[in-house]
C-alpha cells in the first residue's frame, strides 16, 4: 500500500476479534462496531473496571467475552490487538493457524484514516528506547511554531483512532510509537521516521535484542522523505540500511557533535542542520542554540536535535524550530528541577526506569549523589556504573533490586559511600532524601535516576517522582 494511499476496507458484517479492553481496545471496538463490524472483545481480566468496561460495550450491540483472552472466536476475520499482548499468546497462534491477520490499534488508525473523506494528514513517526515523548512533544511544538495543525499522538498516551477519527483536521500528526505497536502495525507508511536510540529493553516480550530491533526498525518501511537516526548509535544506522524505502528518501542522521553532509548537530553550542540545505557540502543552516532547549542537557539535545530533523523534513523553516524549542516545556519528573537546599541542587529523573535513561541523566550532572533501585527488568548495572563511577560522591540505594545495583557498585566503584534503605514503606523516600542530603554538599547534584521501574514500591514513575520531590521540599521547608 502506498504511503499516502487510503485502505478501503468493507467492514460491514466483518467478525472482528478486539483483544483487550482499555487505552486501545475500546476505542478500536466503538470505530469498528459503528462501521458495521461484527465486534467480540476478549479480555483477560474479569475484575470490577473490566465489567464495567463490558457493559458499556455491550449496551451498544459489541459482544464482549471476560476471562478469557486465549481462545480466538470461530468467526473471526480479523483480529485487533492492544500492543502490549505478546505475540506468543495462544490466540495469536490460533489466528496464525487460521490465516486469521493481526492488527495493532496502530495499524487500525493507518487503515481507517481518510476514509470519512478528508484527506489524511502525513505521520512524522518517532520510536527508540529512551526520548520518544519528549522527542514527539518538541516535534509538535516546532510544527506549532510554523502555523501547522498537529498533534502529539499515540504511545504518548492520547489514541490515534481519536486523532485519525476525530472532528479536528490536522496537517501533519507527531506519533510516538512504541516496539510493541510497532510489531502490530505491518502496512504504516510514514512520511519520515525516526529512532532515537537502541538499547536492551523488553526483551521478554520481543524474544531477543534481535527481535526488539527489527520491531524498531519497522518505523522507516515506505518512509518518504527521511529516515532519521542517531549518528552516535550505529544499531539505529544499520535498520535505515536494511530498510525498504520510497525512492528519494534520505538517510538524515543527527548528532552532538559537528555534522557532516546529511546531518544536524551542534557547533559551539548551536543547533546546525547540514541536510535540508542547497549545498549540503559547503552550507550550514543555524536552527537554534543549545540553550534554548529545556533542559540542555546532553541527551536532551540529542531529542531537539531529531525533532528538528523531522520537522525540516516536513518543510518547516528554521525560525520555527528554535521557537518551537523555546516554547517547549518538559513532562514531570523528566531531569526536572525540584530546588536548590543549602547549595545542593535537587533533580528529579524518576522516568529513568531503565539503564540507558539513567546513563544519559548521570552523563548530566557532576558531582553526583546518586538516588537508584526498584525492579531491575533483568537488567545489569556493570556498564553504568562503570561509566558514572568518576561522578559519582555517594549512592542511596532502595527497592527490591537494590542488591544488584550495590554489587556493581563494590566491583567499579568501591571507593563510593553507599547507603542501604531496607525498607519498601511509604516514608522510605523520605530517609532516602535525608541519606543523599548527608551526603551531598555545595555543588553538588542530587539525582533520582533509579535505573529501575518502579512498581515494588509505587504505583507508577509519577508516584516515585512525586514523593521524590515532597521530600525535598519538605527538606527545604525545615531549612528556611
Amino acid at each position: 500500500m502506498g504511503s499516502q494511499e487510503v485502505s478501503n476496507v468493507d467492514w460491514q458484517g466483518k467478525h472482528v476479534t478486539v483483544a483487550g479492553l482499555g487505552v486501545s481496545g475500546i476505542p478500536a471496538a466503538r470505530a469498528l462496531h459503528e462501521r458495521g463490524a461484527l465486534v467480540t472483545v476478549v479480555n483477560d481480566g474479569d475484575d470490577e473496571r473490566s465489567r464495567a468496561q463490558a457493559a458499556e460495550l455491550e449496551a451498544l450491540g459489541i459482544t464482549v467475552r471476560l476471562g478469557d483472552g486465549d481462545t480466538l472466536p470461530g468467526s473471526t476475520e480479523l483480529v485487533v490487538t492492544a500492543p502490549g499482548w505478546k505475540p506468543g499468546k495462544p490466540l495469536f497462534t490460533a489466528a496464525a493457524e487460521a490465516g486469521v491477520p493481526v492488527w495493532g490499534d496502530v495499524e487500525l488508525a493507518w487503515r481507517l484514516r481518510g476514509q470519512d473523506g478528508r484527506e489524511p494528514a502525513p505521520w512524522l513517526a518517532v520510536t527508540g528506547t529512551n526520548g520518544k515523548t519528549t522527542t514527539v512533544r518538541m516535534l509538535a511544538s516546532i510544527l506549532e511554531a510554523a502555523g501547522l495543525r498537529t498533534a502529539a499522538v499515540g504511545n504518548i498516551g492520547v489514541s490515534l483512532l481519536d486523532a485519525v477519527l476525530g472532528d479536528e483536521t490536522y496537517d501533519v500528526l507527531a506519533v510516538e510509537l512504541s516496539s510493541y505497536q510497532l510489531h502490530w502495525a505491518p502496512s504504516l507508511r510514514a512520511h519520515s521516521g525516526a529512532v532515537l536510540n537502541l538499547a536492551p529493553d523488553h526483551l521478554d516480550w520481543h524474544g531477543s535484542m534481535a527481535g526488539y530491533a527489527a520491531d524498531k526498525g519497522r518505523i522507516y518501511e515506505g518512509n518518504r522523505v527521511a529516515c532519521v537516526y542517531n549518528a552516535q548509535d550505529a544499531a539505529t544506522e544499520d535498520l535505515v540500511r536494511e530498510a525498504d524505502v520510497e525512492e528519494g528518501c534520505r538517510a538524515i542522521g543527527f548528532t552532538l557533535g559537528t555534522p557532516g553532509p546529511s546531518q544536524l548537530g551542534v557547533v559551539d553550542g548551536i543547533l546546525v542542520d547540514r541536510a535540508f540545505v542547497a549545498d549540503r557540502q559547503e552550507q550550514a543552516q543555524e536552527l537554534a542554540e543549545t540553550s534554548d532547549v529545556n533542559p540542555s542537557a546532553p541527551h536532551n539535545i540529542a531529542n531537539a536535535l531529531a525533532a528538528a530533523a523531522l520537522a525540516r523534513a516536513f518543510g518547516v523553516p528554521p525560525k520555527a524550530v528554535r521557537d518551537g524549542l523555546r516554547a517547549f516545556r518538559p513532562d514531570a519528573h523528566r531531569i526536572e528541577h525540584v530546588a536548590d537546599v543549602s547549595g545542593v541542587t535537587y533533580i528529579d529523573d524518576s522516568k529513568a526506569t531503565n539503564t540507558h535513561a539513567a546513563e544519559a541523566s548521570l552523563a548530566s550532572y557532576d558531582p553526583i549523589v546518586w538516588i537508584a533501585g526498584g525492579l531491575a527488568k533483568g537488567a545489569t548495572f556493570d556498564e553504568l556504573v562503570t561509566g558514572a563511577a568518576k561522578r559519582l560522591k555517594g549512592v542511596v540505594l532502595m527497592g527490591a533490586d537494590r542488591a544488584l545495583i550495590r554489587e556493581a557498585l563494590a566491583r567499579h566503584a568501591p571507593e563510593v559511600p553507599v547507603a542501604d534503605l531496607d525498607r519498601t514503606d511509604t516514608g522510605a523516600m523520605s530517609a532516602a532524601v535525608r541519606e543523599a542530603a548527608r551526603l551531598a554538599g555545595p555543588g553538588d547534584t542530587v539525582l533520582l535516576a533509579p535505573a529501575c521501574a518502579s512498581m515494588d514500591m509505587f504505583v507508577n514513575y509519577n508516584k516515585r517522582g512525586e514523593a521524590f520531590a515532597d521530600a525535598v521540599r519538605e527538606l527545604a521547608d525545615e531549612s528556611a
